[in-house]
């Protein structure tokens, strides 16, 4: 491949090319997506491809749903198209940086496009259920077959080290999880991109400080195709066409990305940084949307409905139902997401790993708890002040 001898005598110019490898990438991904989007939006008029609205459905009027479509050719552009400028002008860095988790990288590609196809089809026609959890735990296979997987649990539950068929299973398990935890959050506009953003900035810092340079790119080519993203779905203008949903392309595709982020952080935190429990620093900014979809599961067995039904439970229409408009509720999620993220990091060294979850579920489910009585006594307003209206 040509390495030039240059960059590895100089420990700064290979971190300087690094650097700038990470901001090009999130550059070159948010110009694509920026382009791709426009473009997405005109198809999906000229061939009337939207979302349907329904009572569940916050949004009124017409809006496309293929955002997500923009998201895995975005990253998988900026990446290539670095990876090949840098080989090509021989320094090979970003090469060095790729072979040394090329395994990772081919079977979490792989999976990626899997994901990505059958997120276009349940777009256009509808998948199963079943069928998508059939193939996401094919996904979260092909990483096991990568050598990615929750081998020890770093005291979690007083659990360390794991029988490995067990540990394939939870690995499953989990893959699955985060997959359907981001897809579900994605109930009101820029919530499940925000969050999102939230969790790629943060997999991106960690990333760099763990030197995994190539996993530090796709973080921020994430970052980069988000963006653009986040402001047509929040900001758009349905009414003039500028308005997009990230649709379950988007949202399939992300949280596959971010569950392997996750998994990566698990492993390489575990080897490389002491201290910090290597389970929160990879599932810190995830707490948020795995929280609240264990909530709402149990809150539907609990009821008696179908688990995997929709219903409007979630967080963000609890927030809505207390009389908060969508952007409102938007920047009250992501600063929660913000706080916890931050909070367990610096509290990770000093308090053990399971009080800190207990912690984090008690705030939450307080939280919840709160916005319950909100809603009865606004409730409650509402039906004494038509009482009196009727009356009189």
């Amino acid at each position: 491949m040509g390495f030039s001898p240059a960059w590895y005598d100089d420990g700064g110019n290979i971190m300087d090319l690094r650097m700038a490898n990470v901001v090009l990438a999130c550059m070159l991904s948010l110009v694509f997506t920026s382009f791709m989007l426009p473009k997405i939006l005109l198809v999906s008029f000229r061939k009337r491809l939207f979302d349907p609205v329904d009572s569940r459905k916050v949004h009124q009027g017409i809006v496309p749903r293929l955002g997500g479509i923009a998201f895995m050719p975005a990253c998988f552009f900026a990446l290539l198209l670095l990876l090949g400028v840098d080989t090509a002008f021989g320094q090979g860095v970003l090469w060095m940086d790729m072979q040394r988790n090329i395994v990772k990288i081919a079977f979490a590609c792989c999976a990626l496009m899997v994901l990505y196809l059958m997120g276009i089809i349940d777009d256009m026609i509808g998948v199963r259920y079943k069928v998508k959890f059939l193939v996401q735990a094919m996904c979260g296979f092909m990483l096991i077959s990568a050598g990615m997987g929750i081998e020890d649990l770093h005291g979690l539950f007083g659990i360390y080290a794991m029988w490995p068929p067990l540990a394939w299973l939870l690995t499953l398990l989990l893959v699955v999880f985060i997959i359907n935890a981001i897809n579900l959050i994605d109930g009101i506009d820029g919530l499940a991109s925000g969050l999102s953003i939230v969790a790629a900035l943060y997999y991106g810092f960690s990333f760099l400080i763990l030197e995994e340079y190539a996993f530090a790119l796709v973080s921020f080519a994430v970052l980069g195709t988000l963006v653009p993203f986040f402001y047509y779905n929040v900001f758009g203008n349905a009414n003039r066409g500028r308005k997009i949903f990230m649709g379950d392309t988007g949202s399939l595709t992300i949280g596959f990305i971010l569950a392997f982020c996750s998994l990566d952080v698990l492993d390489g935190s575990s080897a490389a940084v002491s201290g910090n429990s290597p389970v929160v620093m990879a599932f810190a900014p995830l707490l948020v949307p795995c929280m609240d979809v264990v909530r709402v599961f149990l809150y539907r067995i609990r009821h008696g409905a179908n688990p995997f039904k929709p219903d409007k439970n979630h967080i963000h229409h609890k927030l809505l139902a207390i009389g908060l408009d969508a952007r409102w509720s938007l920047i009250t999620i992501l600063l929660i997401s913000l706080c916890l993220t931050i909070s367990n990091i610096l509290l990770a060294e000093a308090v053990d790993v399971n009080l800190l979850l207990s912690l984090d579920i008690v705030l939450y489910m307080g939280f919840n708890l709160w916005l319950n009585k909100k809603r009865q006594s606004r409730d409650a307003r509402m039906q004494a002040s038509a009482k009196d209206c009727t009356e009189q």
